[in-house]
């Protein structure tokens, strides 16, 4: 069947409706492949930032504010911002804090309590390209700022007028290390195997200690799972608020990134279930049959298929475990 020739002889609402279809159905193609063990199908990953912040204790007024109000003299401290307002600075620390909350928050789910998050290898690539891009970027916001950085300092002696302290600034050079974009990778070791424990204690104690080692390894496993399905209900409660329709007809407005973002909690349900959950992978083949070649832009030119899958939709979500579990 030549798919041009059948596009080209609808109607334009119609074949405009199938090739947003078609281009919803590549979204799902999605291979099925059996559960791999943990330690070969993610790692751990931790992603830290750093930057000067321009603030310093100013020793001085922290002293004058105490005895003037006569306490203790570490009752008050007195911190200053030697740059006053700085755009240039406070982009750099905006864009860090963004990467934390917008990229490596939405392709890994929580290992430990900070710090370290578990990264499945099915995410790496995707995962890698867009740190790195991002890394890049923060580097050049540093350049940004550095060039401005001589100007800055000319500037602050007005703005902090009498707290003004040159040797509290450093050197341009200096100043760029204090910069810094990691991104650092380690293996996840399996069913908390921790490998040859050669610690100098008796057997039972140390027995003690492996037990309590596999026991926190799972307990981590459970609350990224856990994670998971806390984001895949708030997902899918918002997506269900914006397919509604109030009593004149009117639909709410839906955006992209919702059912987007949809797209991808199906994919890092079948990628990251580490667990082999069958109940994680019962619910996700139900979410894509109900999302399968869908898209925005489909739904809301049909009616009677939104109000359907706002139905799916919502009896998916009274079907998710609690999430006490």
């Amino acid at each position: 069947m030549n798919t041009v020739k059948t596009i080209s002889s609808m109607g334009e609402g119609k074949a405009a409706l199938l090739v947003d279809q078609i281009e919803a159905l590549d979204k799902f193609a999605m291979p099925t492949t059996p559960t791999p063990s943990i330690s070969s199908s993610a790692m751990i990953v931790e992603y830290s930032a750093s930057y000067w912040t321009a603030r310093k204790k100013d020793r001085k007024a922290t002293e004058d504010i105490n005895t003037m109000n006569h306490a203790d003299k570490n009752v008050a401290n007195v911190t200053k911002n030697i740059l006053g307002a700085c755009e240039e600075l406070d982009v750099v620390q905006k864009f860090a804090a963004n990467v934390r909350n917008n990229v490596h928050y939405r392709f890994t789910l929580p290992w430990l309590d900070s710090g370290p998050r578990l990264l499945t290898t099915a995410g790496y690539f995707d995962y890698h390209e867009k740190m790195t891009e991002c890394q890049q970027e923060f580097y050049r916001l540093v350049d940004v700022f550095l060039d401005v950085y001589d100007w800055k300092v000319i500037d602050a002696q007005a703005k902090v007028g009498g707290m003004f302290n040159p040797e509290e600034y450093p050197t341009r050079d200096n100043l760029r290390n204090k910069f810094a974009f990691r991104i650092t990778y380690d293996e996840l070791p399996d069913g908390g195997n921790t490998g040859d424990w050669r610690l100098d204690l008796p057997h039972e104690a140390l027995q003690e200690v492996r037990a309590g080692a596999a026991s926190n390894y799972q307990n981590r496993l459970q609350g990224a799972m856990q994670s998971l399905w806390a984001q895949l209900n708030d997902n899918l409660t918002t997506l269900v608020r914006q397919l509604e329709v109030d009593e004149d007809g009117k639909g709410n407005r839906m955006y992209h990134t919702v059912f987007d973002r949809s797209v991808e909690l199906l994919e890092m349900m079948r990628t990251c279930n580490v667990t082999g959950d069958s109940q994680m992978e019962a619910m996700r083949q139900r979410l894509e049959k109900t999302l399968y070649g869908l898209n925005v832009d489909v739904l809301k030119r049909q009616p009677t298929l939104r109000e359907d899958t706002r139905k799916d939709l919502t009896a998916a979500i009274a079907a998710l475990p609690s999430l006490d579990m």
